[in-house]
């Protein structure tokens, strides 16, 4: 695996790995989540599995070092964009752009999530930024998670004004430090706030677990 290719376009941050062939399709995630979230492990394990690395390979990649993002979350206003190509078709029919929000909930205050929530507006209309509308929006919280705070509300529905209603059946949850039980504190808390997101046959938020508790991180399950 290359070294990734770094860009930066104003407040907008590219990392490439590989490179994109256009006459393949290409899916995008949005992250959204609070500072601590996990979303940088979750990141990680995304492009192991987009590149098909299994348990047994004894290897790890990281697009993002997870320390130095965590350190530098609360700092900064920039939003970063992963980009993956050239692995279709090793688990995916497809290439994969995940957007990685700052961490929400910071120390700045709604004002700093408002300039956020700007940034995504950007990214969505600019030249340099995503050409593609988010296939889905993963809302990402800790299995311990039992509230949704007011700041996550916030900017879960400035994204909600961004994308409209349409986006609704593509809105999941991602579920991080999760033992592969079934996430009650999580699910309930969704109920509680009346998340608008997909639902699955038992009118539950779809929701996929990820297990951060150790160096090989995997996607445990997508529980419907």
């Amino acid at each position: 695996l290359h070294k990734p290719k770094k860009q930066k376009f104003g407040t907008l941050t590219r990392m490439t790995v590989g490179e994109k062939n256009p006459g393949k399709t290409n899916k995008t995630i949005l992250l959204v989540g609070e500072t601590r979230a996990g979303k940088s492990t979750l990141i990680n394990a995304l492009l192991n599995y987009s590149m098909g690395v299994k348990w047994e390979d004894e290897v790890w990649f990281q697009i993002i070092e997870e320390e130095d993002r965590s350190q530098t979350e609360t700092q900064t206003s920039d939003v970063i964009v992963y980009e993956i190509f050239g692995f279709e078709d090793k688990t995916l029919p497809y290439s994969l752009t995940i957007i990685d929000t700052p961490g929400y909930g910071d120390t700045r205050g709604i004002g700093h999530d408002d300039i956020i929530s700007h940034r995504l507006l950007d990214l969505f209309g600019s030249h340099d930024g995503v050409r593609e509308i988010a296939s889905a929006v993963g809302l990402v919280m800790k299995a311990s998670d039992n509230r949704l705070s007011d700041r996550l509300m916030y900017v879960f529905d400035s994204v909600m004004s961004l994308f409209g209603k349409n986006m609704e059946k593509n809105i999941v949850a991602l579920i991080t430090h999760s033992d592969g039980s079934r996430p009650e504190n999580v699910l309930e808390a969704l109920k509680v706030a009346a998340i608008k997101c997909a639902k699955n046959e038992k009118t539950e938020p779809v929701h996929f677990l990820f297990n951060n508790s150790h160096s090989m991180k995997r996607m445990c399950q997508n529980v419907r």
